[in-house]
C-alpha cells in the first residue's frame, strides 16, 4: 500500500489554531499516514503584505507541530530561490515520495482562486485534493466548482467539514498590533515565539 502523504502548504503568517485543526481534521477523515507542513517561500499572491523571513515561519510551524506525531514540517520552499509554486513543490516531493499516493489540503477560498495559480492542471492532476470548508461557505458554488475542475481534469476531490474555526492570521496579526492577547488563538510556544521576537508589532 503506497503511503497516504497529506500536504499542507500557506503563508503561516502566522501559524494558528485553525491550522492545525484542520490537519487534524484532513488526518483523521483521510486516514493519511502523515502530514508534510510546507510554509511558503516568496508568495507572489502576497505583495506587499508584511511577511517574516521563511526561517521564522518555519521555526513558527515548527514549534506549533511538536504535539502533533504526525505533522513534519518541509523548507523546501523557502530553500527555494524566487516565487514559490504549488506545482514545483510538488514536482520536488513527487521526486522524493515518488511512491506515495498525495492529499493536497487546502481551503475552499484557495480552491476558488486555483485557476489563477500557475500550471493549475498539473496540481489538479498529481494529487487528491482534500478542501475544507466552513459552514458558512456557499455550498452550491462550491459543489459547481469541484464538479467542474471534476470533468475538466479528472480533479479527484473531497470536500470536508472545517465548522467552527474562525481564526484567520490577518485578524491574529491586527490584534497583536493592538496589543490584544491571542494566547487562545495560537498554539503555546507560537506564543511565546511571536512575544519572544516582537512579531507584528
Amino acid at each position: 500500500m503506497p503511503e497516504k502523504l497529506g500536504i499542507f502548504g500557506g503563508t503561516f503568517n502566522p501559524v494558528h489554531n485553525g491550522h492545525m485543526r484542520i490537519a487534524a481534521l484532513a488526518y483523521e477523515a483521510f486516514k493519511l499516514d502523515r502530514i508534510l507542513m510546507i510554509p511558503s517561500g516568496i508568495s507572489y499572491f502576497k505583495a506587499g503584505q508584511y511577511i517574516p523571513d521563511g526561517k521564522v515561519r518555519y521555526e513558527m510551524c515548527r514549534l506549533a507541530a511538536s504535539g502533533h506525531g504526525f505533522i513534519e514540517v518541509s523548507d523546501i520552499e523557502i530553500k527555494r530561490e524566487g516565487n514559490s509554486y504549488t506545482y514545483e513543490t510538488l514536482r520536488e516531493l513527487k521526486k522524493s515520495f515518488g511512491d506515495a499516493d498525495f492529499y493536497y489540503i487546502l481551503g475552499a477560498d484557495s480552491l476558488f482562486e486555483l485557476r489563477t495559480f500557475k500550471n493549475p492542471e498539473e496540481i489538479l492532476k498529481s494529487c487528491h485534493l482534500l478542501v475544507s470548508a466552513r459552514d458558512d461557505y456557499d455550498s452550491k458554488a462550491l459543489r459547481a466548482l469541484v464538479k467542474s475542475y471534476e470533468k475538466d481534469f479528472d480533479a479527484v476531490i473531497s470536500v470536508f467539514n472545517a465548522s467552527n474555526i474562525d481564526i484567520s492570521s490577518n485578524m491574529i496579526r491586527n490584534m497583536i498590533k493592538n496589543g490584544e492577547d491571542i494566547s487562545d488563538l495560537v498554539p503555546p510556544l507560537v506564543s511565546e515565539f511571536i512575544n519572544e521576537k516582537k512579531l507584528y508589532r
